[in-house]
């Protein structure tokens, strides 16, 4: 697998103990190298870990698919939030983990949204949108965790790691703006006029 500037792969820690915290940004570059350029749709999709979402959140979502599915297939699934009702937060971590795992082919590229994930610019987003595309998988899975984030597996299956935020987001927050993320990111690859 080819090496990204935001993967996972190349070295960006995973967790603030390993190398005191995500890496320094580095200085935006406010064009895409996609931009004006064919790049191939592939079909995306969403995995949140949850409870049952408020209806305001599920209505934003529903646009935003309506709005990427001019670009490109997209696919949003909420994995209930500790399976197995217990208190002890390790084992619902666990439990979540296998939950999301189940969902992950072989041939996805798997980014996961986490705290400790290298800051993007929305440029950025769109060149993973393009490098993802061109290294033959078949299919985009996004992975947003639960109140107590994502399990070891996940997070060592991951293609890439990213952050949208300094601050930690409640799931359905981080949700609504990955999802408009992605669309700000099509337009940004399709030279449209809703990114300044």
């Amino acid at each position: 697998m080819a090496v990204l500037p935001w993967s996972c792969r190349c070295g960006l820690s995973r967790s603030p103990g390993k190398s005191g915290g995500a890496p320094a940004p580095s200085p935006p570059d406010r064009r895409s190298k996609y931009t004006g350029q064919s790049v191939r749709a592939m079909p995306m999709r969403v995995l949140t870990v949850g409870k049952k979402r408020s209806r305001g959140t599920q209505l934003i979502v529903e646009e935003y698919k309506e709005k990427l599915g001019y670009y490109c297939d997209i696919e949003d699934t909420l994995i209930r939030s500790n399976p197995k009702l217990t208190s002890d937060v390790k084992v619902q971590i666990e439990a979540e983990d296998m939950a999301m795992m189940l969902q992950l082919k072989t041939e996805d590229f798997v980014v996961v949204l986490d705290e400790h994930g290298k800051d993007v610019t929305s440029e950025q987003i769109a060149d993973l949108l393009g490098d993802a595309g061109n290294m033959g998988s078949l299919r985009l899975t996004f992975c947003i965790g639960g109140p107590y984030g994502l399990g070891a597996q996940v997070r060592e299956r991951a293609d890439a790691t990213i952050r949208l935020s300094s601050m930690v987001l409640n799931h359905q927050v981080a949700l609504i703006v990955l999802m408009e993320q992605l669309y700000r990111a099509w337009t940004i690859i399709k030279g449209q006029k809703y990114h300044h």
